[in-house]
């Protein structure tokens, strides 16, 4: 059986961070891997299906329930995968159910942190790239209050 894309694919920084809708059969895993991504992040409740039919594409789970916001705590962990699997020259791919509304908060924080960035900048870029994405008020606050966390972390100390 051979590759598929999955549903709502999309890069966001080329090779290095995708999102998508949750991998739903053996082909977007295989689809994925074709794509460079090492890493598969999942913001949903529930597993993705399939997942152990690409051993060497490693899920990480994050839960978050459906149409809220993520933590500071897990947006944190999340930019730090990334970020360590981009140092090693890994892709990472992230999805929740529809690739919208979790999905598309972490990518605006990622934008945020990775190209200086404001929260709504980050947001409206997100948008413009994955229409639909950032469903609520507090997927968007999220994203603002991690910029201003971000900023005054910045300011204040610098860690090595």
């Amino acid at each position: 059986m051979g590759a598929s894309e999955p549903p709502n694919f999309s890069w966001v920084a080329e090779g290095r961070l995708a999102g998508l809708a949750m991998p739903r059969e053996p082909g977007h895993y295989r689809f994925l891997r074709g794509q460079g991504v090492r890493h598969l992040v999942s913001l949903s409740e529930r597993a993705p299906p399939h997942h152990g039919c690409c051993p060497d594409l490693q899920l990480h789970r994050l839960r978050i329930p459906d149409f809220t916001p993520p933590t500071p705590q897990q947006i944190q962990s999340f930019l730090q995968l990334v970020e360590e699997a981009n140092a090693r020259g890994e892709a990472v791919a992230v999805h929740c159910m529809l690739g919208h509304g979790r999905t598309g908060t972490m990518l605006a924080c990622y934008l945020a942190k990775a190209r200086e960035m404001s929260g709504d900048a980050a947001i409206q870029e997100i948008r413009r790239l994955r229409p639909g994405s950032i469903e609520t008020r507090e997927q968007e606050e999220a994203v603002i209050q991690f910029c201003q966390r971000l900023r005054a972390g910045e300011e204040d100390s610098k860690e090595p």
